[in-house]
């Protein structure tokens, strides 16, 4: 009998238990372990922080969903991995051994990178629904004393998406209280340009959302450095091509939502011989780690290197799609081990996101992640949010009831007119 245990419940953990579940039988244990006991769904947290969703609706707790599938849960934070006798000790004190681990944890942020960013600083965030329910609470007090505002990514952030999904759910929200003409938003990122998106632009991507932000009023700063931040003004230094200082700029503002850049957690960046230095988890082509055979990964917290080099650093962001095609990687992989077969699966390393926009939405296929393409677009409309909002809904309904097929894969390619895509 094999033991699994699995690290970190969000977008990638939730999935995997599931669908190690259908593939194993009930001999073999599984055990997830969360700091938390709830289930969050990140990519609605931007609709949370302008008060379009409530926290029950994107939230649910964990143990009783698991427990149902005959998966284990702990509700605790894991303080140290110990490859060498293959366990992991929690927060209370506790040490589960494993025959496999499966880190899923998603990333630590890096908000002490900037002084003066983030929920402890002077700046908001949608990164986690707590930090979604503190902006929504700033929002409105905004509300009753608006003036200028700061939306976008801090230098190393690598999750561009959500950045452009604030500010284009921040204005829709603005406009429909008739307060649009009291706030100048500017978008400051470390991108190189707008549409950059972390992957080198996607099709049309920089001049579609160039467009928008023109259309919506959106003042943009690229190559941003941003160097600190006090309560009501933040110092940023403009790059140019070079990497070299282009131009200083001190900009106030009364509300503010960076997006910070990723760090892995602690206990997974500890381990000597698993991470990068920035504490992501070195992965072979099968998901597993190049070091600890029985330890494999998936998610954000995982490494992989940027796109291209940036004059201010920017990362690869880790979409939706290729997050699944991990899971399922990792779930053939333990399923053969444990059969004695060869374990060879891979992921599909594509991106393929919904990216809502307000009251419309933008979609982007990048067929695979790193330039050149076999598919590269980028495409806009109200489609999109209603189909952002369907995902939603069937995501929730999925984690759940526990249902193991692949979403992108059933549904969201052929929704974008992609029958199906080669692993």
């Amino acid at each position: 009998m094999a033991h699994i245990v699995i690290l970190g419940a969000g977008t990638g953990g939730m999935p995997a238990a599931y669908e190690l579940r259908a593939a194993l039988d009930k001999s073999h244990r599984i055990t997830v372990v969360n700091a938390v006991e709830y289930f969050q769904f990140v990519p609605s947290n931007p609709w949370l922080a302008v008060g379009w969703r409530e926290r029950n609706a994107i939230t649910f707790p964990i143990g009783p969903h698991l427990e149902q599938k005959g998966i284990e849960f702990v509700a605790q934070r894991v303080t140290r991995i110990d490859p060498a006798q293959n366990a992991v000790e929690l927060l209370d004190g506790r040490r589960l051994a494993y025959d496999y681990l499966v880190i899923t944890t998603g990333p630590k942020l890096a908000f002490d990178e900037v002084p003066g960013s983030g929920p402890e600083g002077h700046t908001q965030s949608i990164c986690l629904v707590d930090h979604a329910e503190a902006t929504w609470a700033r929002y409105q007090q905004f509300l009753d004393d608006p003036g200028p505002a700061i939306i976008g990514a801090l230098p190393g952030a690598s999750c561009f998406g959500p950045a452009y999904e604030f500010s284009f759910i921040f204005n829709t929200d603005l406009r429909r209280r008739k307060l649009r003409h009291k706030v100048p938003i500017t978008y400051v990122t470390s991108e190189p340009y707008i549409g950059h998106l972390g992957l080198g632009g996607v099709g049309d991507s920089k001049t579609m959302l160039e467009s928008e932000f023109r259309n919506n009023d959106i003042h943009w700063i690229t190559n941003a450095k941003v160097t600190r931040i006090e309560a009501d003004k933040m110092f940023v230094t403009e790059m140019d091509e070079h990497g070299q200082p282009k131009k200083e700029h001190e900009l106030p503002f009364k509300f503010s939502m960076m997006l910070p850049a990723f760090k892995g957690v602690d206990a997974v960046a500890s381990v000597e011989g698993l991470c990068n230095p920035r504490g992501f988890v070195l992965i072979d082509e099968n998901q597993r780690s190049k070091k600890y055979r029985n330890i494999f990964s998936a998610g954000v917290c995982v490494a992989i290197p940027p796109v291209e080099v940036t004059p201010v650093p920017t990362g690869a962001p880790k979409t939706g799609y290729m997050i699944e095609t991990m899971v399922s990687a990792i779930v053939h992989n333990i399923a053969a081990e444990i059969a004695g077969r060869p374990a060879d699966a891979k992921a599909t390393w594509n991106a393929i996101c919904l990216a809502d926009m307000g009251n419309t939405g933008a979609a982007f296929v990048a067929l695979p992640q790193i330039p050149p393409r076999n598919v590269n677009w980028f495409k806009k409309g109200r489609w999109v949010h209603l189909a952002k909002v369907a995902f939603e809904k069937y995501f929730m309904y999925k984690m759940k009831n526990g249902t193991s097929e692949p979403i992108y894969e059933k549904y969201v390619l052929k929704a974008l007119g992609i029958e199906r895509l080669e692993r």
